[in-house]
């Protein structure tokens, strides 16, 4: 978010290790440097043409010391940045100062922000304007809404304002490099974004082109809490975990450049370095960036015994480039030390032994234990939080008396005023108390008849008390989540998905797209939409063009929409599945997530 200084307006206003055993007829990605272009027009048309921009500065919540007579404010549609423009009127008005006030909301503005102003006083001191920006390409398979707050908002308040947004990045995706041929999706959140997306097109010019994707899948986040809760550690995810990656780049500190600067690196498929190790595991990374540094060692090598001739080739052609991976290099190293510091403690193993029991269902009152001992001894606030979460999820709900005592020890660890994120957890179904009776089989039963209620347009009160019920163990087995305990996992050379969790777990989320691609639908999985709540739909996305065309080319192009948020982990178990089964993914997601930002935006203190 920027505040943009401006000068008086004139006229109107102011790759990677495994993919070599990945299928070699895998299809091109679409071009979405397009997506770039066009918003950088945008918004060079937006601030240059329209406002008459002076300078750039970015939105941090201070005082603005600026003499420019009109300032422009290009910002998300958010209650408290709204506040603070207020208060920067305002101080003004007090000191005499007259300016002009230009807010423009992007992607769209809302009623909420301009009540905001009222209440302010303000109102009539600004005009407010908005730009229609819904999609950041994040890498060349990567793109995202930036929309961090879709999570809480939705999920937990029930607030659906941003569908119509999500709508709208489909909208232009489908306008750009549709028509698709068929659209899945399972969730509530992805119902409603599907219509708002048709609804749009609807009213919208109608264009005849190729389709570049051919299958889209609307996933909402609340289908799947355990893959985000469980660790991460495949290399980006890890990176992002520690590091905290926003908008495709990180700021690496001092403890991983070795000086006392900090860096910030972009993180994508033009790094080099970085494209051929993010989605390994982590045990797999030094390996590989040993034998890089080896590698060129023996490319600077080369410069000896050169002539001249030889010399300025190499100067011209390949130092550069060699210095800058060089320059890489020597950051993922300092990057992979830093998290062998932290993620190899007797701590981490430990933690990472109880998540795999939990996922497995094996001793799991030693798990208790371990989660007791976590709590009371205050190593993280937000890593007690996520196994008390998993915890719950793994085993359908807590005894009702390891739910009171792990709340109570975690209140007297961590603070009384966690009471408000208890409640959080409980209304998104995240950490609650077992009801007496409320077996496996006893919940199977109930879910079976609730859906024949259902499907005869009935909706029980029994349905509203387990709308936010965990099946896992049910789920896990009839989707075979857990590979068979025993048998040898090699890290090296992966079998399947649940190698970005050391082999312990397939991802749910990607086992369904999985399974829904494989037999073109949800024919086949009732029992598992059952178990999910249902919400599922496949709708033919009316494509034109013959249908060979469409099946040789774009329906090996699937769209996978995250709404609520999606990890890196994820994206890497769909590469995986992509180089297996000859599909190409697109992952649209609403913001990256981890573990810490999906339980951090649940916390009773979130702004």
């Amino acid at each position: 978010m920027y505040v943009i200084q401006a000068a008086a307006v004139r006229g109107r206003c102011a790759g990677c290790l495994m993919a070599q055993s990945g299928r070699r007829d895998a299809p091109e990605l679409p071009d979405f440097s397009l997506l770039k272009r066009l918003a950088r027009d945008q918004l060079i048309y937006l601030l240059e043409q329209q406002h008459e921009v002076d300078k750039l500065y970015k939105v941090e919540l201070k005082p603005i010391v600026s003499t420019a007579d009109q300032l422009c404010f290009l910002i998300r549609p958010r209650i408290q940045t709204v506040k603070w423009i207020s208060d920067v009127v305002n101080l003004d008005k007090a000191a005499g100062r007259l300016r002009r006030y230009k807010i423009i909301f992007t992607p769209q503005k809302f009623y909420a922000c301009e009540a905001v102003l009222e209440e302010q006083g303000v109102f009539g001191d600004v005009t407010c304007d908005e730009w229609a920006f819904y999609l950041l390409p994040l890498d060349d398979d990567i793109i995202s809404l930036e929309l961090p707050e879709f999570f809480r908002e939705n999920f937990l308040e029930g607030d659906q304002r941003w569908v119509g947004a999500a709508g709208g990045a489909l909208r232009l995706i489908h306008s750009l490099y549709g028509p698709f041929s068929k659209v899945y999706g399972i969730g509530q959140c992805a119902k409603m974004v599907y219509e708002s997306w048709r609804e749009q097109v609807e009213d919208g010019e109608q264009k005849t082109q190729q389709p570049e994707i051919g299958n889209v899948f609307l996933i909402d986040r609340d289908v799947d809490f355990i893959t985000p809760l469980c660790s991460q550690v495949v290399y980006e995810g890890l990176v992002d975990d520690i590091f905290r990656i926003k908008c495709g780049s990180v700021e690496f500190g001092p403890e991983v450049t070795s000086s006392d600067k900090s860096i910030k690196v972009m993180l994508n498929s033009q790094d080099k370095v970085f494209n051929e190790i993010r989605n390994e595991h982590f045990s797999n990374v030094f390996g590989f960036l040993s034998q890089k540094a080896r590698n060129l060692q023996t490319a600077y090598d080369k410069r000896r015994g050169m002539d001249i001739q030889q010399m300025k080739a190499f100067v011209s052609e390949e130092l550069k480039g060699l210095k800058q991976e060089h320059r890489l290099l020597s950051l993922h190293i300092g990057a992979s030390e830093c998290i062998m510091k932290k993620k190899t403690k007797q701590d981490f193993q430990e933690l990472l032994k109880t998540e795999h029991s939990l996922l497995e269902g094996f001793e799991v009152r030693e798990c208790v234990s371990f989660i007791e001992e976590h709590i009371n001894r205050q190593i993280s606030m937000i890593d007690s939080l996520r196994l008390l979460c998993l915890l719950s999820l793994t085993e359908n709900g807590l005894l009702p008396k390891d739910y009171r005592s792990l709340k109570a020890q975690y209140l007297q660890s961590y603070g009384i005023e966690h009471l408000l994120t208890f409640s959080n957890l409980k209304q998104m179904g995240l950490l609650v108390e077992q009801q007496p009776g409320e077996t496996l089989t006893v919940m199977e039963s109930k879910v079976g008849k609730l859906v024949n209620d259902k499907t005869a347009g009935k909706l029980t009160d029994a349905f509203s008390s387990l709308a936010k019920k965990s099946n896992f163990r049910a789920l896990s087995k009839r989707l075979v989540l857990i590979p068979k305990s025993g048998e040898e996992y090699d890290l090296r050379v992966p079998r399947d998905m649940a190698y970005i969790f050391s082999g312990a777990y397939v991802p749910l989320s990607c086992k369904l797209i999985e399974q829904v691609l494989e037999r073109d639908g949800w024919t086949g999985l009732e029992e598992i939409t059952r178990m999910l709540n249902g919400h599922e739909f496949a709708v033919s996305g009316g494509a034109n063009g013959t249908e060979s065309r469409i099946k040789a080319d774009s329906q090996r192009i699937v769209l996978v929409m995250f709404l609520g948020g999606c990890t890196y982990s994820e994206i890497s178990a769909l590469r995986f599945l992509g180089r297996e089964r000859g599909y190409k993914f697109i992952v649209v997601t609403t913001a990256i997530t981890n573990s810490g930002r999906l339980l951090e935006a649940l916390l009773d203190n979130h702004p």
